[in-house]
């Protein structure tokens, strides 16, 4: 785990923009005391998802900032619900299910809206975004991506899957 603190570290000071007049130790700290934590941001990236911390709506996240979504995350539909209605060419899983294995959060549109401000992110691909319940009930989904200098939320059927399609995450420190 050494290493990898070495490498969340380097990722920090590297990017200072997303975390201004924050202090690598106090974060070191923090994740130290925390393994739970530490455990987490250890697959986010063994999936690809390159976390790092953000601030954000005076919290602290440590959020995928991947420069597409993460490769290890793609190809899934939406939730279970999805999944298990889908009659044909089922999906190995859902973003649903594979948010609980890392014990994580789906971004929702105004974080992801906010990320896109910080790193031009998803330039070639999307990731799936947090969907009230009020779209998910009529069957769909969100999604997202950065195109002509834009962010832009789309929305599919929450049965869908594409190998240019992820999700990214976070987990609140």
């Amino acid at each position: 785990m050494n290493e990898f603190l070495k490498l969340l570290e380097t990722r920090f000071k590297k990017n200072m923009h997303r975390h201004e007049h924050i202090k690598w130790h106090d974060i070191e700290e923090k994740l130290t005391q925390n393994k739970k934590i530490l455990e987490t941001l250890y697959k986010m990236e063994l999936t690809g998802g390159e976390p790092d911390l953000m601030s954000y709506d005076n919290n602290l996240y440590y959020v995928d900032f991947s420069k597409e979504t993460p490769l290890k995350r793609r190809s899934y539909c939406y939730d279970e619900k999805a999944l298990k209605d889908r009659k044909k060419f089922k999906p190995e899983s859902s973003v649903e299910t594979e948010i609980k294995k890392l014990g994580i959060n789906l971004v929702d549109e105004n974080m992801y809206f906010y990320i896109q401000t910080l790193e031009d992110l998803d330039l070639k691909t999307s990731s799936w975004i947090h969907t009230p319940e009020s779209i998910r009930k009529l069957g769909g989904a969100l999604n997202a991506e950065k195109r002509y200098d834009r962010t832009f939320i789309f929305h599919n059927g929450a049965d869908s899957y594409y190998a240019s399609r992820g999700f990214r995450g976070y987990i609140k420190l």
